[in-house]
């Protein structure tokens, strides 16, 4: 996951560690790029980025796509690496998103956007429609049946938008609109990820 780290910004520790995560694929591989240690970050690691973007390559081109907290970035910078048209970043830490922002200059990624902002405040009003959704909130925060419901209710979506969903195994299949149909889905360790596809026809 890209995560990542504590939705609410309270309590961070005053020493942080600085990371890195690499991008393993497109114009950028092999890039490392630093990253803002931020309580509860928990970056996907390189062999679930493989899968998922083997997942999503045929979704890849032209996509619009919306990172959800977004933590290091790893999930989007390694699909603007890609070939994506655009991500837009939504990271509530201000240090992480500053650092997002850095790396967003150092790879020159103008078609690149990050917000310093609440995931789901910025969901709760309308939106414009994109095309690749990645979903991936701190662990055991219970944020991720509002998120589908903002996603949904709010024009967020496009008609066949593809939704990537990172959460603790332990939660099992979460609640989806019946029109999202799951096909493709693993675990590792204690984490599942899976791919939605939205059928709005």
């Amino acid at each position: 996951m890209t995560r990542r780290r504590q939705q609410s910004g309270r309590n961070q520790p005053d020493h942080r560690r600085e990371g890195v995560v690499r991008i393993i694929g497109g114009r950028w591989r092999g890039r490392k790029l630093p990253v803002h240690d931020v309580e509860g970050l928990r970056p996907t690691t390189d062999r679930v980025k493989e899968t998922v973007f083997n997942w999503l390559a045929p979704d890849l081109y032209q996509a619009n796509c919306l990172d959800l907290f977004t933590g290091s970035g790893s999930l989007s910078f390694e699909a603007l690496s890609r070939g994506v048209d655009s991500v837009t970043m939504l990271e509530l830490d201000r240090q992480a998103a500053a650092q997002l922002e850095k790396n967003r200059q150092t790879l020159g990624a103008d078609n690149a956007r990050i917000h310093q902002t609440d995931s789901l405040a910025f969901l709760d009003k309308p939106g414009t429609p994109f095309d690749i959704i990645f979903i991936d909130p701190p662990f055991r925060k219970h944020l991720l049946q509002d998120v589908i419901a903002r996603l949904e209710n709010n024009g967020w979506l496009a008609p066949k938008a593809i939704i990537y969903i990172e959460a603790e195994k332990e939660l099992g299949l979460p609640e989806t609109p019946a029109h999202w149909h799951l096909f493709k889905e693993k675990t590792a360790g204690q984490v599942s990820y899976r791919l939605y596809e939205r059928d709005a026809t």
